[in-house]
This record gives C-alpha cells, sequence and structure tokens, in this order.
C-alpha cells in the first residue's frame, strides 16, 4: 500500500512538472506568433512633398511615388523594364489600321470606397482629360491622350479607345503612373483624397510633413507585405542619410553621392543603377533675352558641363550630350554639344551686344533623382556665366512652389529634370513639342514648327530604323535651337536598412511598395 502511494505521488509530480513545462513553452510559442502577426509600418524618408494624389493633375516624380501604389491603370510595366503586361485590363487588341484599341476590363475589382470598378470608371478617369473637358492644369492630358480622338463603352467590362492617327506609344503610354491610373468615378477630391483599385489605400496627408497609406486587404491581386507605409518628408539629403543610419527611416532616395561611403560603411544597402533620366538647364524662349537662339548658344559655351558632372556627382552621373539617355531608341550618337569655350562665348556675346547681360536664374532647393545636390548646381552655373561677363541672380523655392514659378514663367534660365515614363524617344523629346507649353511640361516655352512636324511624324511610325532616324533629325534641330543644355543622366540611387527586403529601382522611378517586406 505504501509503494502504491509512493508510485501515484511520483505520477503526480511528473504530471505537474509536464503541464507546467508545457505551460511555459506556451506563452513563447504566442509570443513568437504575436511577433509574426504584428503589423508593420515602413518609412520611406525623400526629399520633398508630392503636389497632389490626383494623377490627372500632377506630372511630378515626387506625386507619382505615392499615387502608383493607390491607383492602378489598364496596363503596367513589368519589372525593371518598360515591357508592357496587363492590369485592370486582362487583355486587348488592336486594328488592322493601327487606330481602334479594344481593352477586356478585369472584373470582381473595387475601389477603395467599395465602388465597383467598371467600363464608366474608365470613361470617366479617361474623358476628363480629353476635350472638351481637359483644362490647363492637367499637365500630362495631351502628352497621354493627345492621339485620342474618343473613348467608348462597349460593355461594363470592355471599352474601346479611337485614335485620330496611328501613334505608337499608345499602348506604353497606357501604363504610365501619371495621367493613365483609373480613379473612382465617385471620388470627392482626388487630388486630396485620392481612391484607386491599388495595394494600398489612403489614411492621411500632413502637407510637408508626411503621407501615410495602408494595405489594402480587398486587393484583386497579390496583398501587400507591409501594413502601414509612411512617406516622410527630410528635405536635406545628409539628415535623410543619418535617419537611416540611426534607424528611424527604412528607405530613403534623393542619395547624395557624399553620403555613400558613410551609409556602405554602416552596411546599409545602397542600390545604384543606370537611370532613365535627364537633368538640364532650360532657357526661357518665349521673351527677351532668350528668344534669341545664338544667345543661347553663347551661354551654352559658358557652362564646362564635364567639370560640373565630375565634381558635384562625383561619377554618379554621366554628361548628357542630346536630349535623352542613350539606351532609348532613337538617340543620335552623331550630336555635338555646346563644348565648353570661354572665349568663343564671350566673342558671341560682344557681337550680340550682350557683354553685360544680366538675367534671373530659378532653381528648386530640393534634391531631385536626377540632380541630387539641388540648388548647388544653380550655384555653379552662376559662377561660370560671371567668367564671361554676364551677371546672375538666383531666386529658390522649395519644390512645390518652384514647380508654380515655372509655370508662371518665372526666371530666364530655369532648372529641371525628366525621368523618362515608358522607354520611348517620344516621351523624352516631346518636352519641346510647342503643344505642351499650356500644360507645363514644356518649361522652356520652346516652339519650333519644323521640330514638331517631325514628332507628329515619328508617332505614326512603327518601331524601327525609320522612326529612329527621324528622331535623330529632331535631336540636331534642337541642338542648333539649344532650348535647353543638356547636363547629366544620373545614376539611380536609393538606400535601405538591412532588414528590408524586395525593394528595386524601377527604371520610370516609381516605387512598388507592395513588393517589398521588413524582417
Amino acid at each position: 500500500m505504501k509503494k502504491r502511494v509512493i508510485a501515484l505521488m511520483l505520477s503526480m509530480f511528473v504530471l505537474s512538472t509536464v503541464l507546467l513545462s508545457a505551460c511555459g513553452d506556451n506563452p513563447k510559442k504566442d509570443d513568437k506568433k504575436a511577433d509574426n502577426d504584428k503589423p508593420k509600418t515602413l518609412i520611406y524618408a525623400r526629399g520633398a512633398d508630392s503636389v497632389g494624389l490626383d494623377p490627372a493633375y500632377v506630372s511630378d516624380g515626387e506625386s507619382a511615388k505615392v499615387t502608383c501604389n493607390i491607383y492602378e491603370g489598364l496596363l503596367r510595366y513589368k519589372e525593371g523594364t518598360t515591357e508592357v503586361e496587363p492590369a485592370l485590363a486582362t487583355d486587348w487588341k488592336v486594328s488592322e489600321d493601327g487606330k481602334e484599341y479594344t481593352f477586356n476590363l478585369r472584373k470582381d475589382v473595387k475601389f477603395h470606397d467599395g465602388t465597383p470598378f467598371n467600363a464608366d470608371a474608365v470613361l470617366f478617369s479617361v474623358e476628363r482629360q480629353l476635350p472638351p473637358k481637359r483644362t490647363s492644369d492637367m499637365p500630362y492630358a495631351s502628352f497621354t491622350y493627345g492621339a485620342v480622338e474618343k473613348v467608348e463603352k462597349v460593355d461594363d467590362y470592355t471599352v474601346k479607345f479611337i485614335l485620330k492617327d496611328k501613334y505608337t506609344p499608345f499602348l506604353a503610354n497606357m501604363a504610365m503612373a501619371l495621367a493613365a491610373p483609373i480613379a473612382c468615378p465617385n471620388g470627392k477630391n482626388l487630388a486630396s483624397n485620392p481612391i484607386g483599385t491599388g495595394p494600398y489605400k489612403f489614411v492621411k496627408w500632413d502637407k510637408g510633413q508626411s503621407i501615410t497609406l495602408e494595405k489594402n486587404n480587398e486587393y484583386w491581386g497579390e496583398k501587400a507585405k507591409i501594413d502601414k507605409v509612411i512617406f516622410k518628408i527630410t528635405k536635406e539629403n545628409s539628415v535623410r542619410a543619418s535617419e537611416l543610419i540611426a534607424g528611424s527611416v527604412d528607405i530613403i532616395d534623393g542619395v547624395d553621392p557624399n553620403d555613400v561611403k558613410q551609409m556602405e560603411d554602416n552596411k546599409l544597402n545602397v542600390i545604384k543603377q543606370n537611370g532613365m533620366n535627364i537633368n538640364y538647364m532650360a532657357f526661357n524662349c518665349e521673351r527677351k533675352p532668350f528668344d534669341d537662339p545664338k544667345l543661347r548658344q553663347a551661354i551654352s559655351y559658358a557652362i564646362n558641363r564635364e567639370e560640373l558632372v565630375k565634381y558635384l556627382y562625383q561619377g554618379y552621373s554621366e554628361m548628357a550630350n542630346s536630349y535623352m539617355p542613350d539606351f532609348i531608341p532613337g538617340y543620335n550618337n552623331d550630336i555635338k554639344p555646346y563644348e565648353y569655350n570661354v572665349e568663343k562665348s564671350k566673342q558671341m556675346l560682344k557681337e550680340l551686344g550682350k557683354e553685360n547681360l544680366e538675367i534671373k536664374i530659378i532653381c528648386y532647393s530640393n534634391p531631385r533623382p536626377y540632380n541630387p545636390v539641388g540648388q548647388k548646381l544653380a550655384e555653379a552655373i552662376q559662377n561660370y556665366l560671371s567668367k564671361v561677363g554676364v551677371k546672375a541672380t538666383i531666386d529658390v523655392y522649395p519644390w512645390k512652389e518652384y514647380k508654380q514659378k515655372v509655370r508662371q514663367g518665372e526666371g530666364d534660365i530655369l532648372f529641371n529634370g525628366w525621368i523618362g515614363d515608358n522607354g520611348d524617344a517620344d516621351n523624352f523629346l516631346s518636352l519641346l513639342d510647342s503643344k505642351e507649353i499650356e500644360g507645363g511640361l514644356n518649361s522652356a516655352n520652346f516652339g519650333s514648327e519644323k521640330v514638331d512636324e517631325l514628332l507628329a511624324k515619328a508617332r505614326t511610325l512603327p518601331n524601327g530604323e525609320e522612326r529612329n532616324e527621324v528622331y535623330k533629325k529632331a535631336q540636331e534641330e534642337l541642338t542648333k535651337e539649344a532650348p535647353w543644355l543638356p547636363i547629366s543622366h544620373a545614376t539611380d540611387m536609393a538606400a535601405t536598412a538591412k532588414n528590408i527586403k524586395g525593394f528595386k529601382l524601377h527604371p520610370t522611378g516609381v516605387v512598388n511598395i507592395s513588393k517589398i517586406d521588413k524582417e
């Protein structure tokens, strides 16, 4: 009996130990599960705020970085390329004469407010950017839909675009992050309260501070991995880099060449790739003194572009010789840019009676992907001009205000840049088409009948050598007219914390946050 009692007591002790052990293990397992289920927040620091959040009314990359995660177009670009693939359209067909494009739309897709996506939504987004509804504050409207005569609803999930003529870039344009995305037809004030179908939903916008998005759990495609995204504004490059090193932000762009080594020494991921962009100085060609191409040429000879690229960008840019990167089909390798020649510049200025020229320069203070040093570029140009007797003053503005000043025609010389939207030559050279003056994309306010005719012809030709030759002729004509001084093509750079996975730069400058994870 005594032995049985002892045995029973031992078995109860063992059982209680097992139970206690099990109870002790479960919280650890639950804690681990809780950690995995904990919402993930990603902080993306950039140098300037968005101008707006309605893709029909903006033309800047800072707006596109945010809107491309909220809205979607009928088509999108494949990862790392400008090759198109289905998005809100499942497939499409083109008529034999190349003037009609019919898109079959994806079913069972909803906007973030629950509104069904269908043909009516497509008509809303497109027709507001076509005459007679198009307004001058829609900068990409004519650029994207200029070839469109009308858009028709075939049925609830089929739409047809009817073009005025053949237009080779049309499909590529339909995947762009600006103008082409489809917005909710029931949305009110989409510029401040955007409603799309994308993987992220808009939460709030603290102007000049941050924009917050949250994961769209009802998204029709692959769900995002990050639950909340904050696009934070940090104007100074070095401060942004310091924030990343300190761990207070997860991703930064607008990387200053001076900060690369320090970030790499701290084992951060610095991403670098050839940029589909151009950084340029533009003359205001619509009024004196720079309505004269000879004066534009004289000033161009005064600028040492090679020195600018070497010292300002420290090997993270290459000198631009024409109006687009050399890997874009139609690039003209035979273009001879204006070489640095102080004496020739002085001589031309004297011949033009402009030896004591006084001009006003305007520039932006914020870093840009194509010009990460911001206003330092304008200050360097000012110094070069002083060597040929030109006195230049500089007015500096934050990016959003700067865009407004450019639209208002302020300044004799201004600075701008372009990140290609679709990999087509038309996308770069159309910035100097006279029809783009009204919308503000032609910031030089430059007009040339010959250039306009060449660009119009190229748009109707199929991709190939004949089309490329027309674009080469357009570049020759533009080089003679000198509305811009092409300066550089920047290396695309961004940096991330060590625990950020799946971040990739796209040639168009947009950022697909839904592919990113945070470990």
